[in-house]
């Protein structure tokens, strides 16, 4: 039986298999943590150019987390040692940022996660670097269908397998493959807690949602098929078959309703292309 536990004064910081309900306090840290987190996201959608380095990035990021009043939550997790994660083309996620160069035609996805006043704000965007092509702007396009897919199936009553469904329907319609190895989760005062959120699932299965559940919805989506592999850095993961992989996630906590978007970007930049 699925345990939920009701988060008085939003205190608990431990993850213990419970599903956490919040209150007032926690909406309301999660608010602030995800809009710097969609601020971030949306300065790199004017520094995302052809011949920017991923670390150049990493460095403003980690410069606006903390003019934000906040931390980078990845900075010194389990050893990471930057500031947010920059997946090129390929690379499914947890890409580290580096020397390397974005080159014209490149897709990339960058999630960042500020740390304010004890708050998670989880987010990423897919970004187009130059002139890229048809197709892998058409994966970018789906992928973000799946992610607001997934989003509208949120509602007290329903369950966490209705997201999944919702978005493998869409990704394997175009004969996109859906990553298993990864997943969305709970979060809050915790950078991952209950549920995991996974992209592919039947409806009617898992969890029931309830107002005050916060979580990461955050599909990844391959070009070809959906395996996966994980490099010798311990942290990045490819394609199996070198095909591209695109990605899009939000910050979400479950109202009487629906689904609050925590992350929603302030300028409207929510997809490419970015005006």
């Amino acid at each position: 039986m699925t345990q939920y536990q009701h988060v008085t004064g939003d205190t608990s910081v431990y993850r213990d298999g419970t599903i956490k309900l919040h209150g007032p306090e926690g909406f309301e840290g999660m608010r602030k943590a995800g809009q710097l987190a969609a601020r971030i996201l949306d300065e790199m959608a004017v520094r995302v150019q052809p011949g920017v380095t991923t670390g150049e990035l990493d460095s403003v990021v980690r410069e606006m987390t903390l003019d934000g009043g906040a931390v980078p939550a990845t900075l010194g997790y389990r050893g990471y040692t930057h500031s947010c994660c920059i997946s090129i083309n390929h690379v499914v996620c947890h890409g580290i940022p580096s020397d390397k160069r974005l080159k014209d035609g490149d897709i990339v996805n960058i999630d960042v996660t500020p740390l304010l006043d004890g708050w998670h704000g989880d987010t990423s965007r897919m970004f187009l670097v130059g002139d890229v092509p048809l197709k892998a702007k058409k994966l970018v396009e789906v992928t973000y269908e799946c992610l607001m897919a997934g989003i509208a199936q949120v509602r007290p009553g329903a369950r966490l397998g209705d997201i999944g469904a919702a978005i493998q329907q869409i990704a394997e319609r175009q004969r996109y493959g859906v990553v298993r190895d990864f997943c969305g989760h709970g979060l809050g005062r915790l950078f991952h807690d209950a549920p995991e959120v996974v992209h592919a699932a039947r409806a009617g299965t898992g969890p029931e949602l309830k107002a005050g559940m916060f979580m990461t919805i955050e599909p990844m989506i391959n070009l070809g098929r959906p395996h996966v592999k994980l490099l010798n850095d311990g942290w990045t993961a490819v394609t199996r078959d070198k095909s591209l992989s695109a990605q899009f996630e939000h910050s979400i906590g479950i109202t009487e309703d629906g689904a609050e978007i925590f992350t929603s970007s302030p300028t409207g930049l929510h997809k490419p292309p970015y005006a």
